[in-house]
């Protein structure tokens, strides 16, 4: 039975290459065009052409007013107003590539195939079809006050597109039942479907809260729907770090700290 294309966005063609350090290498046919977040572009063929847009390039048709109000709303996840545009303007197939900016996966979303609509972390964004809107989510039921309303930020990527996010660590899949709760580290979450039902708790008890060593508050994830989780948020990586190279390592001033650092490499 012959298919018909029936995407309103580019249809654009991929491969991801590697294991820890990924990078996506999309295809273009002539006039396609891929976007991506500043800052992630790796290598492209000649004849590929590089244009900075204001906002995602989805909404060409709207006046200058609602650009600015579609862009702006942009800042509220720390993104920037403007995006990269990659447009083949050449003869035949040429290839652009986007790199993750640190160690994990890169995870390929056809929104067409995932109802036209995926929420994920702010950060977790790296390239799209043109077409695709990159907008923002407010998470507003909240099962704590503490937020005052104001909701709980993420992104959401709508249209009918390839879209591309990135997470750290191992990355795996899990589809929730009807009613199905998962309940998940805030920062270890990178995206789920539509129809999941987001919500963040307390976690209650002062000894929990106290010297437990998690955060405060954890993340419900209620199906039916597919969720994606990663193994190590940047914001772990990064406290780790810092814990090590800051000069008040935990076990500074004893003996067996001292043998410790110099067993790892720090001395004493």
């Amino acid at each position: 039975m012959e298919q018909y294309n029936t995407r309103s966005n580019h249809e654009i063609d991929y491969r991801i290459v590697g294991e820890e350090m990924q990078y996506v290498e999309v295809e273009l046919d002539p006039n396609e065009t891929a976007i991506a977040e500043a800052g992630s572009f790796m290598f492209m063929d000649d004849g590929i052409e590089m244009q900075t847009i204001f906002g995602d390039g989805s909404s060409q048709n709207q006046g200058i007013m609602g650009k600015l109000f579609s862009a702006g709303k942009r800042l509220l996840t720390g993104e920037s107003l403007f995006m990269t545009a990659y447009t083949n303007l050449g003869n035949g197939k040429k290839r652009v590539s986007f790199a993750s900016p640190y160690p994990g996966k890169i995870i390929p979303l056809d929104l067409q195939q995932l109802d036209g609509r995926i929420i994920c972390q702010k950060d977790a964004f790296l390239c799209a079809a043109k077409g695709v809107n990159v907008g923002i989510e407010f998470q507003r039921k909240l099962g704590t006050g503490l937020f005052g309303g104001e909701g709980f930020i993420m992104q959401k990527l709508e249209g009918d597109g390839m879209a591309f996010v990135h997470a750290g660590g191992h990355v795996f899949e899990r589809y929730l039942t009807p009613g199905e709760v998962l309940k998940v580290d805030t920062g270890c979450i990178v995206a789920y479907t539509n129809t999941v039902n987001f919500d963040i708790q307390f976690i209650g008890g002062i000894k929990n809260s106290i010297f437990g060593g998690e955060g405060l508050f954890f993340a419900t994830l209620r199906g039916p729907g597919k969720v994606w989780l990663q193994t190590l948020p940047i914001s772990r990586l990064a406290s780790r770090i810092m814990s090590y190279g800051s000069f008040n390592r935990k076990e500074e001033g004893s003996i067996l700290g001292g043998i410790g650092n110099m067993l790892d490499g720090d001395g004493f």
